[in-house]
């Protein structure tokens, strides 16, 4: 069981602003069991303010943005080595409260994050903080790269360490104090971040954690004191986000939703390809934004590739996520479940053919809230399941009649975060991505999520982009500074 009764605010636990009275704990439950793993308290208003007050504080008077880029680089890497130390811990917990399987919360959840965190030091000791350009008038002009302020960064409950990193460790590398808001289903594993960053001894009110609701985040994102939003969430909650930060002229990231296709080309092989989509698609039972959840593939050869893929997905062993050999765990609530499930139920209605999967329930999976992989082939692009973001183990397979019409669906989607093409001819494949609206693309794999590489999308997936240099600039202002020898 884990329990935090306090929030980590300036530096410190503290009670809420009302007391436990009057913010009891709040219960996390096991996607699997069904069972509470964990209670936070909750913030409240005045919480939100507090925390904002003291990030606001720790950037205006505090020594963090003052320090040398060295020595900040410094504190993240005494950080890192904190969270090396519990990355068992992260684990275990990541799992037991949004019920990814512990292989992959292992891999994806915890050790990238570790390898981002050093890969950020990396980019932040080659960063060009400050460099002098000639000037049109005959003068040099100095360019610094100052920190934006105050950032709230705002992340989902689905990759809720590697989402938290990409957004706190390069904010604070780049001299930024932070405020984070955690989602409700994975507010426990932010808690144990906060107690990292505790036994880090970073400056009071360089980071902040704000456990609650919509309502924390909406007077989070709206708040005077704050100067840069970092949001990745659903499309609709972004456009609110957007419009918040409007109306405060703050600076604002946003990484949406996303509806990523799969082309795959004649001249693929079927085993491959679908264990490359399968990789790429079901990982964290489909709850990856960038999964590649329209498969597209040439009409004359569609059974072969949807047999494939049939065969991979009905051998995938499901249940509890703390067994090593699962590969599909529960979604992360009765909500999330009950979302797909009418998913699924819509490709029946709308004359989608059921290849493998299906609304009921694993066999012996009656309690926890499981969806068995699903595939829908015989699809078209019109349909609700090839439309919208349906964020669980349900894959559509979609036929095309020529490379032209491959491209054609694909771009054929409002969102444009994601996609990749699979064939045995590489520059095929590059040829393909460059026709392709998405701001990530993969060759004869789902886009690999390197920490060197700028990621994020286009059209309704957001804007903005993490990762690489570019996660740094995200946190930068330019300031230029031309200069006379002498007063005039």
């Amino acid at each position: 069981m884990y329990d935090w009764d306090r929030l980590f605010i300036d530096g410190k636990w503290m009670a809420p602003a009302g007391g436990r009275d009057a913010a009891p704990p709040v219960a996390v439950h096991s996607p699997h069991s069904e069972e509470v793993v964990g209670r936070t308290v909750w913030a409240g208003p005045a919480d939100v303010d507090r925390a904002v007050e003291a990030a606001r504080a720790a950037f205006d008077t505090g020594p963090w943005p003052r320090l040398e880029p060295a020595q900040r680089i410094e504190a993240i890497t005494r950080l890192a080595g904190i969270y090396r130390e519990r990355r068992a811990d992260m684990a275990a917990l990541i799992s037991a409260e949004i019920g990814a399987p512990i292989t992959f919360a292992k891999m994806a959840q915890v050790r990238l994050p570790l390898t981002m965190m050093s890969a950020f030091c990396t980019f932040a000791a080659d960063y060009p903080w400050q460099q002098d350009r000639p000037g049109l008038y005959g003068k040099d002009i100095r360019i610094v790269q100052q920190p934006v302020g105050v950032v709230a960064a705002v992340v989902p409950w689905n990759m809720p360490q590697f989402l938290t990193v990409t957004k706190v460790v390069p904010a604070l590398l780049a001299g930024c104090s932070v405020v984070l808001k955690p989602a409700p289903e994975s507010v426990l594993d932010a808690q144990l971040l906060a107690e990292v960053v505790a036994a880090a001894d970073l400056p009071p009110g360089v980071f902040n954690v704000l456990p609650g609701g919509r309502e924390v985040g909406d007077r989070l994102v709206r708040h005077p004191g704050v100067d840069k939003v970092s949001f990745t969430g659903s499309t609709a909650a972004g456009r609110q986000v957007a419009l918040g930060c409007a109306e405060g002229l703050k600076q604002v990231s946003l990484e949406l939703g996303g509806k990523s296709a799969a082309i795959v080309l004649d001249d693929a092989d079927p085993v491959l390809t679908a264990t490359g989509i399968q990789m790429a698609s079901l990982a964290n039972s489909g709850q990856v934004c960038n999964a590649l959840s329209r498969i597209l593939v040439p009409h004359k050869r569609k059974d072969e590739f949807v047999d494939a893929l049939a065969a991979g997905m009905d051998s995938m062993a499901i249940g509890d996520p703390a067994d090593p050999a699962t590969q599909v765990g529960p979604l992360v609530s009765q909500r999330q479940q009950q979302r797909v499930r009418g998913y699924i139920e819509s490709g029946h209605s709308e004359g989608a053919r059921l290849v493998v999967g299906g609304a009921a329930p694993p066999d012996g999976l009656q309690t926890g809230w499981y969806v068995r992989p699903t595939l829908f082939s015989d699809a078209t692009n019109d349909m609700r399941i090839a439309r919208e973001e349906i964020f669980g183990p349900v894959l559509t397979v979609i036929a095309y009649r020529d490379e032209e019409e491959a491209i054609r669906i694909a771009n054929d989607s409002e969102y444009g975060l994601a996609g990749s093409v699979f064939t045995a001819d590489v520059d095929r494949g590059y040829g393909i991505a460059a026709q392709v609206r998405s701001g990530t693309f993969g060759v004869n794999e789902g886009y690999l999520m390197d920490p060197a590489a700028p990621f994020g999308g286009v059209k309704n997936s957001g804007y903005g982009r993490e990762l690489g240099i570019e996660g740094i600039d995200s946190y930068t202002v330019s300031q230029s500074i031309s200069t006379a020898s002498s007063p005039a």
